[in-house]
Parts: structure tokens; C-alpha cells; sequence
């Protein structure tokens, strides 16, 4: 039954914000009993290529995938792709725009922290992630950890990257449409990530979900790291009322971060259908 398929379709490498290179994750998502996986780095492609190489040499099934920043109702929103053309101009020049605030934005929020006596922010996050263009506010939290300045990196967030907070910076990414469109011309479907984490009303999230199947939005997670088991029976339902696809990931970034492991998801409900059925032509 597809449904039982131990699918992880978001997960994130070096080329973004994880801390274990593609090869190294396809490696252990084989060996934690994955059957089809996508790499979703964040607002980057670059690392598609060797995690499909990697897939290969593994004996996994893989899709193609991106994680794209979404600005919605002043929110910023993930919108996972699968299935979509690496090589697609659009889809590469509309990363390339949502990356180019990175820098700046990481700019400010150092200035923002030295000025509570934190100095050296911004180059000591780069020493995680080397390129300014996909610097984030998790490379911040690494160096703050590692420079004692909180004991892990919840607490980082907690103290001071969030909103009111003097690291918090806030950024606008592509828009929903936009975002659905680059994903959907390049041959790919477009998701919902973890919907669980946005801090919208009832109102607000049905707007979210409605206006995304507008755009051409397919799919949601419905299992994901961040999802409790009442946030799955939620998005199970919503799925249904919506007529959208159910996706399966764990948004695995570390072994030492991640609430859970590439491969560790439950089954996803028996009722829904999964993305992949309708992704099988992509599927390296």
C-alpha cells in the first residue's frame, strides 16, 4: 500500500542550513529504512545533483526538491517543491532573488546583537555556512552556542532571534504565488511545510490553505518533525477538505537538533493520498 512507504521528503544538507552533506544523508537515510527521499535545502538547488547521485549509488528512491521563504500575511512560510527541473531559469532566478536579502538581512541582525555586547555575530556564523547568500538565523544560533552565549540553540532563538527580540531582523521573501508558480512551471508540485509552526488565527491559516490551492498548490505535510499527533489528525483532515495531497518529512537538519531522524515518521492515515502518487513519473 503507497501510504506505507517510508517517504522523508524534506530534510536539509550543507548546501543550506544542515550540518551533514548530501552524500552523508542519503547514506543515512538508507540506513534508517528510508524508501524515497528528497533533499529540500532551503531556497537552493545546488545540492540536487549530488543527492541524486548519492541516492543512486544508495539503492534510494529520490525527488528532486527545494524549500522556498514565503512571506504571507507578514508571516514567512515554507512552501517545499518536488519533483521539480534543477536546471529551470525561472525557478533559478526566483531563488536567486529570495536569497539575495540574506546578507543584508544578516548584516543587521549582528549589528542588532552587538549592540547588547554580542561582537563578531555575522563572521562567526559564516564559519558554518561559507557563502553570505544562504546565511541563516540557525547559522546564528550555532555560533552563539558555540561562543557560550546560550547553552543551546532553542534558548538562542528563544533570547534573541525572535520577534521584539534585539537579533530578530525580519525578511521579505517571494510571495505565495510566486513561489507556487516557479515550482509548478518547473515541473514540480508544491507543498505546505509543517503548517503547525505558523502563528496564524483559524481565519488567517483557511486563507493560507485557500489561497495556495488558488495558485496551484497540490500538497501538505501532514507528518512532519515539528507536527504533534493532534497537529497530524488536524492536517489529515484538512487535507481532505481542501482536496490536497499528503506529504511525509522529518525537516532533519542535525543529529544533535532535530526532533526527529531521517526515516522516523509514523505511517501517514490510510485515507489520504500521497504526493508520490502522483509524483511517480519523478522519481529517480
Amino acid at each position: 500500500m503507497s501510504h506505507l512507504i517510508n517517504a522523508d521528503l524534506h530534510c536539509h544538507s550543507t548546501v543550506s542550513d544542515g550540518t551533514l552533506d548530501p552524500e552523508v544523508l542519503a547514506q543515512r537515510a538508507k540506513a534508517n529504512g528510508v524508501e524515497l527521499w528528497a533533499l529540500t535545502d532551503h531556497d537552493e538547488l545546488g545540492g540536487q545533483a549530488r543527492a541524486m547521485q548519492a541516492a543512486r549509488e544508495a539503492g534510494l528512491g529520490y525527488l528532486t526538491g527545494v524549500e522556498i521563504s514565503v512571506t504571507f500575511l507578514h508571516v514567512t512560510v515554507h512552501i517545499v517543491g518536488l519533483g521539480v527541473d534543477p536546471t529551470n531559469p525561472e525557478l533559478l532566478g526566483g531563488l536567486r532573488a529570495t536569497r539575495g536579502g540574506r546578507e543584508e538581512r544578516a548584516r543587521e541582525m549582528a549589528a542588532g546583537l552587538a549592540k547588547v555586547g554580542i561582537e563578531g555575530v555575522f563572521e562567526g556564523a559564516l564559519k558554518y555556512v561559507g557563502n553570505p547568500e544562504l546565511i541563516s538565523r540557525s547559522h546564528f544560533a550555532r555560533y552563539l552556542v558555540e561562543a557560550g552565549v546560550c547553552s543551546d540553540i532553542s534558548a538562542v532563538f528563544r533570547k534573541y532571534l525572535t520577534e521584539g527580540k534585539p537579533g530578530f531582523v525580519p525578511h521579505r521573501w517571494a510571495s505565495l504565488g510566486d513561489a507556487v508558480r516557479w515550482i509548478t512551471q518547473a515541473g514540480g508540485m508544491a507543498i505546505i511545510a509543517h503548517p503547525a509552526r505558523y502563528d496564524f488565527t483559524p481565519t488567517q491559516e483557511y486563507a493560507l490553505f485557500t489561497e495556495f490551492k488558488a495558485h496551484g498548490g497540490q500538497g501538505v505535510e501532514v507528518l512532519t518533525g515539528a507536527h504533534s499527533p493532534a497537529d497530524a489528525l488536524k492536517y489529515a483532515a484538512m487535507c481532505q477538505e481542501f482536496g490536497l495531497l499528503a506529504s511525509r518529512g522529518s525537516d532533519f537538519h542535525s543529529p544533535e537538533e532535530s526532533r526527529i531522524d531521517l526515516g522516523g515518521l509514523p505511517d501517514l492515515p490510510g485515507n489520504l493520498t500521497p504526493v508520490w502518487e502522483h509524483l511517480q513519473s519523478r522519481i529517480h
